[in-house]
């Protein structure tokens, strides 16, 4: 009887708990959530952007933590600001050690300086300079001077110090160009220059000739002499090998021009006699409404109106007439440009004397001379 009873309530079903909710099994923390929980929007309804991005605090960066600190470095603050800031002046600070480290580093040679320097090295195609930069100076083999050099090793040994012009600014490795042909070529259009402006005659070697003219050298430059400033101009090609005596006719560095004239040699000889305060003896060569022209034998002087008399000249035939002979003092001289400045007022004992003594002035104009240079040298160092 009891055995039924136990087998009544074994097979009797379990109650129902009432109104109790079924909970989800839980997943392990370990296992990563289920593509379905992942992507569900459940519990998102009804929120805003704000809600989703939180405080503004998060925002920036910023957690409570770091509010936390902040509060924690604000109750500092007193401390802190006790402190003065630190300039420049509070550190370890050498100007002379600054500034001779910006002089160590700084570039050595820009482009158009003279430097010195001296040789310590050389390649095949070209010379090694030491001028004071952090890398030495390089001169290439066609740059090492005027003309053609044979051998490198003999012409700049080691230690040979040399002064060369700087052609090409460095570059990154802080190498510098250098050349001692544009140097020498520089000094010569200087020379050359000087030479044209004092209009002195120069000897040259023809050493070719063209259809034009004829070519030399001079001083390390290529001069040109037209065929029609030679003396032998029809017969030119037979001049190579000859020396002419020449004067210039135009020099330019920039363009590289030089030319010359062999004719224009006796007029710059002419000028080499002849200085400031000479009384010269010529006649007129031309009348113009500004003056005469004096031809003085070879070059011809200008006499202007001005320098005439010092009376009052109505009409410049009055004085002089053309053809007639004259003296007259040099007052000025330009070689360069073949100009002479004339002056007969000087010789005058008083303002428009030769008006009325014309004949009195000329003859006596030796002796007035002394007296006019005199004058001349004194306003020279008024002027002065």
């Amino acid at each position: 009887m009891i055995k039924k009873e136990e087998e009544v309530v074994a097979e009797a079903p379990p109650a129902p708990v009432a109104s109790s909710p079924v909970a989800p099994p839980l997943r392990p923390p370990s296992s990563p959530p289920a593509d379905e929980d992942r992507f569900s929007m459940d519990g998102l309804e009804g929120l805003t952007m704000a809600d989703l991005l939180g405080p503004a605090s998060d925002r920036r960066g910023g957690s409570a933590a770091a509010s936390s600190r902040g509060a924690a470095a604000a109750d500092a603050a007193p401390e802190t600001a006790s402190r003065q800031a630190r300039t420049v002046d509070d550190f370890d600070f050498d100007e002379e050690a600054f500034l001779a480290a910006l002089d160590e580093n700084a570039p050595v040679g820009t482009t158009g300086e003279v430097v010195k320097g001296v040789v310590i090295g050389m390649e095949s195609d070209g010379v090694y300079v030491d001028i004071g930069g952090k890398a030495p100076g390089f001169m290439p083999k066609s740059e090492c001077g005027l003309g053609v050099i044979t051998n490198l090793k003999e012409r700049f040994p080691k230690g040979l110090p040399i002064e060369v012009l700087v052609t090409r600014e460095q570059n990154a490795d802080g190498m510098v160009t250098i050349s001692a042909r544009a140097l020498a070529l520089r000094h010569s259009w200087e020379k050359v220059r000087q030479l044209e402006k004092e209009g002195k005659v120069v000897q040259v070697k023809v050493s070719g000739f063209n259809r034009g003219g004829v070519t030399c050298d001079l001083e390390g430059l290529r001069g040109f002499i037209p065929r029609s400033q030679l003396n032998a101009g029809e017969n030119h090609e037979a001049l190579v090998g000859q020396t002419l005596g020449v004067a210039f006719l135009e020099v330019n560095a920039e363009t590289r021009k030089l030319v010359l004239s062999e004719k224009r040699a006796a007029t710059a000889a002419r000028f080499a006699t002849l200085e400031v305060g000479q009384l010269v003896e010529g006649h007129v060569a031309s009348v113009k409404p500004y003056g005469y022209f004096v031809d003085l034998g070879g070059v011809s002087g200008l006499l202007h109106h001005s320098c005439i008399t010092g009376g009052v000249l109505r009409d410049l035939r009055e004085a002089f007439q053309q053809g007639e002979p004259i003296k007259a003092l040099i007052t000025a001289i330009d070689p360069a440009r073949g100009r002479i400045a004339l002056n007969t007022a000087l010789l005058e004992g008083s303002a428009g004397e030769l008006l009325i003594a014309k004949e009195t002035v000329m003859a006596e104009a030796e002796d007035r001379a002394h007296r006019a240079r005199s004058l001349l040298r004194q306003q020279e160092q008024d002027a002065g």
